[in-house]
């Protein structure tokens, strides 16, 4: 059973991050000590260096030759469980309100709430607390996961999503519009033809629209610091824990330095974004019921069958599950505001969750407990 102590523990590891969000909110809403200007001056900041170093020092600190092949299998059945649960309640629940996307753009809203939570900033200090260091050994390999593969592939469907309506609808209807001017009628067998030709011509106009895409999400990649971030981290614990090499000390404090801030800097980022919106539930209080439900119930629910299909055991099975109850990442609603894809729902996800996130996280280490 929980002890008074352990929920010592976690309060001592989370109320710091509250009181900088909280610090940010009232000196951008109340005290008016920054500009708009200075508030994303700060944002880019975190974004650039905070979260790509501490990325780096959390991924290089991670034994990459014992990271756990059933955790790996549990968090990917996990994404795939929730793609085809969002793409089955999509094929009957038309959602309106929002900022277009289709279904495409709802399900990746979705999986964007449900199933990316804020292991980095507070995922391990509150999770550390309860379990102590393997509970970081853990979180770490999910940061591992979420850096390197869950993230690039979540850029590539906002990519894919931006490039939907610009390439085969538009494509297709200018090519049947110039064939409409431009050709005579025909004879059956001419006619038939020129349909072959029409649809080949469809099929390279979609095949040239797909790898603009995915060369146009592979450039924003290249040049996103935390993906440099996360695969030198990657190099470095390879030869870290491989060939017992060690960073030299001015490097490491320099380092420590900069990350060591950023989970404060993070959180005070947010409490500036949240200072910058009319309504902490900007998406309304529907919409925002349904973003919960989907980060508190559903991600939590499809990580409890991941982790009975593989059969986690001990620790490694409370830690699974707890990292999936906590509130949703900040890098998804980053996506979500620079492509314009229901930013306001995702960002009542990070803000709403992040206020509830403490007794949430509480309530389900109370029913792994029983």
């Amino acid at each position: 059973m929980i002890s008074w102590l352990d929920i010592y523990h976690v309060v001592s590891a989370t109320v710091p991050l509250y009181v900088s969000m909280i610090l940010g909110y009232v000196a951008a809403k109340h005290l008016e000590l920054f500009t708009p200007e200075q508030c994303a001056g700060i944002n880019k900041f975190v974004a650039k260096f905070s979260i790509p170093l501490l990325s780096f020092q959390i991924i290089s600190q991670n034994n990459p030759f014992k990271m756990s092949l059933k955790l790996i299998l549990s968090d990917v059945l996990q994404k795939f469980l929730a793609l085809v649960v969002l793409g089955l309640v999509l094929r009957f629940w038309h959602p309106t309100g929002g900022r277009g996307g289709g279904k495409l753009g709802w399900v990746i809203t979705g999986l964007s709430i449900s199933v990316f939570p804020n292991t980095l900033i507070l995922g391990i200090p509150i999770l550390t607390a309860i379990y102590g260091d393997e509970a970081e050994s853990i979180l770490r390999q999910i940061v591992v996961l979420q850096s390197l593969i869950w993230y690039s592939i979540l850029l590539f469907l906002f990519e894919l999503n931006a490039a939907r309506a610009k390439t085969s609808p538009g494509a297709s209807s200018n090519i049947d519009h110039a064939v409409n001017i431009e050709e005579e009628p025909k004879e059956e067998e001419e006619e038939e033809e020129e349909e072959e030709e029409e649809e080949a011509a469809i099929v390279r106009t979609r095949s040239t629209g797909t790898m603009k895409v995915v060369l146009k999400a592979w450039r924003k990649l290249i040049i996103n610091p935390n993906t440099y971030a996360t695969l030198i981290g990657i190099i470095w614990a390879i030869l870290h824990f491989r060939l017992g090499w060690k960073l030299p000390e001015m490097i490491d404090k320099s380092i420590h330095m900069i990350s060591d801030g950023g989970l404060g800097m993070a959180m005070f980022s947010l409490g500036l974004f949240m200072a910058s919106q009319t309504s902490i539930i900007a998406c309304g209080a529907k919409m925002a019921m349904i973003t919960m439900i989907l980060k508190f119930v559903l991600g939590p629910a499809l990580m409890i069958a991941s982790v009975f299909s593989f059969r986690l055991r001990g620790n490694l099975f409370k830690v699974a599950i707890l990292q999936a109850a906590l509130p949703q990442g900040v890098v998804p609603f980053v996506f979500a505001k620079e492509y314009n894809l229901h930013p306001e729902i995702v960002s009542t996800g990070v803000i709403f969750g992040m206020l509830i996130a403490l007794p949430t996280t509480l309530a389900y280490y109370f029913l792994l407990d029983i």
